[in-house]
């Protein structure tokens, strides 16, 4: 194994970019996708039926098709197209409709909003009636009883689930190799056609890749030991040593 290469400080460099990059679209893409699955979880269960019916056609078209097509069409197909409308380069929002993060985070974020919003809509569905009516019975208003009760009440029912989606967002992110972002596997490709060494870059940022796996599936776990209305850890029992 060979990883002297480690101590050149252009590859240090472009392994610390994508290293960024891909922390900057898992949180980027986690908040704003969470933030959109409320919305669709929301408005399929409780909105108007027009706009359920658009927020059930989006989400089954995003959990249809593949993510790196949804990315590819963002990238090559809007991306390209948006400089063709008048206008839009003379705009304070173009540099941003350049960058190709934006178009990384905004499909993450769909992707994220349709595949959590329909495992918030079941946790939505599975909590107790009776918890509902009981805040309705306190006095409290539909908003009230959504962000104070029956959205807290489901998070923590499916917690677990969340957990999951987050580390497959993680494991999504290497897909913007394919577009000019540079990433972890971009940065590691860019070693192996440079330095013609196959297994080192690789082993790089699957250990990097582990550990962020890792780190975000300890605080994850302690989000839901420490999340309002949970179950406090049953103490353990001490043996007792004879005489």
């Amino acid at each position: 194994m060979d990883f002297s290469w480690l101590t050149d400080p252009f590859y240090q460099k472009a392994l610390w970019t994508g290293f960024v990059n891909t922390l900057w679209l898992v949180a980027v893409s986690a908040v704003c996708g969470f933030a959109l699955a409320v919305v669709f979880a929301v408005t399929r269960l409780r909105g108007p039926r027009p706009l359920a019916m658009l927020v059930t056609g989006v989400t089954t078209v995003v959990r249809g098709t593949p993510l790196l097509v949804q990315l590819f069409f963002f990238y090559d197909g809007v991306g390209r197209l948006l400089p063709e409308i008048p206008g839009v380069r003379e705009s304070l929002i173009w540099p941003l409709l350049r960058d190709p993060f934006f178009y990384g985070a905004l499909t993450f974020t769909l992707s994220v909003g349709a595949y959590t919003g329909e495992v918030l809509r079941g946790a939505l569905l599975s909590v107790p009636e009776g918890e509902l009516a009981a805040g309705r019975a306190f006095g409290l208003n539909r908003w009230q009883i959504l962000y104070r009760l029956w959205l807290p009440r489901a998070i923590q029912m499916c917690l677990p689930t969340l957990t999951g989606e987050l580390i497959l967002l993680l494991k999504s992110v290497p897909l913007v190799s394919t577009i000019a972002l540079m990433d972890l596997l971009k940065a590691a490709n860019m070693v192996r056609d440079e330095t013609f060494l196959v297994y080192e870059p690789l082993l790089l940022i699957a250990g990097i890749y582990l550990a962020l796996t890792l780190v975000l599936t300890s605080v994850m776990r302690l989000i839901e030991q420490r999340f309002p209305g949970a179950r406090p850890a049953a103490p353990r029992r001490r043996r007792l040593l004879p005489g």
